[in-house]
């Protein structure tokens, strides 16, 4: 069974799933922070892969993507930083990135390096629905891997009940129609868009992203939600503490959850 199946088949509520870029702050920080991010308690690791024109991510992860690709990170680099994750960590992973990233490496031999490293799942946010049910469904498929599909405030019902039925893993709920990045809190309007799809009884989970980015914000995503991804908080958090990965990315993980207090 996939992993991101297993983890809500055993866990309700509370699912803290962490993205940062691969190569970022340092090339070979990969490896590394995947293993800190599963022994501080995250649930879901979203590897991003940096790419030049990312249409979805906000200023912090623009900022992380072009650092690791003046670094030398690519696509080539990071499966082979992956190769052997499954001997060091059994966490659900998630690669996040762009249609184009696929094609360029080809959708055959990308697919079967993710089956190869252990991926669970893939978030391609430019990726339309229609052309993944005719072109890609069932490559993906046969690669077992989760294709997550994300929602908005504006999405219809329609279309969130097909991309209900066409997804796998869980629903990537965006908080608001923006790009990535901490925002303030969450709003009324927020809060009664979260309810209005609970509300459908959709078969898969969701986790809801874009403005999550301290223990308070996680914790009244997870009221309406299975939990929450957090990514741009991380990622400013990691460029602060460039020599100490492993420690900071503990530190930032026991503030989200706010372990002291449990």
């Amino acid at each position: 069974m996939n992993r991101i199946d297993l983890l809500f088949n055993k866990k309700k509520d509370h699912i803290l799933n962490i993205y940062f870029t691969a190569g970022y702050p340092n090339l070979n920080d990969t490896v590394s922070i995947i293993k800190a991010l599963d022994d501080a308690g995250a649930d879901i690791v979203e590897i991003g892969m940096p790419y030049s024109d990312p249409m979805a991510d906000g200023p912090t992860i623009q900022e992380s993507g072009s650092t690791a690709i003046a670094s030398g990170m690519t696509l080539f680099t990071l499966f082979q930083q992956l190769k052997d994750i499954r001997k060091e960590t059994d966490i659900p992973l998630l690669f996040m990135g762009y249609l184009n990233q696929m094609m360029q490496y080809g959708v055959d031999k990308f697919l079967q390096e993710c089956t190869d490293a252990g991926i669970d799942g893939l978030i391609i946010p430019d990726l339309p629905v229609d052309i993944y049910e005719i072109e890609l469904k069932e490559k993906i498929a046969s690669s077992g891997l989760h294709i997550i599909f994300l929602i908005t405030p504006q999405t219809t019902e329609a279309r969130i009940r097909k991309i209900d039925d066409l997804a796998g893993g869980f629903l990537y709920m965006v908080s608001s129609a923006s790009i990535t990045g901490a925002k303030s809190g969450i709003s009324e309007e927020q809060k009664q868009y979260f309810e209005r799809v609970n509300k459908m009884n959709l078969k898969n989970p969701r986790l809801i992203g874009f403005g999550i980015s301290n223990h308070q914000t996680f914790e009244t995503a997870c009221q309406f939600a299975h939990g929450a991804i957090i990514g741009s908080a991380f990622i400013r958090h990691l460029g602060k503490n460039q020599d100490r990965v492993g420690d900071a990315t503990k530190e930032f993980v026991e503030s989200i959850l706010d372990k002291e207090k449990a």
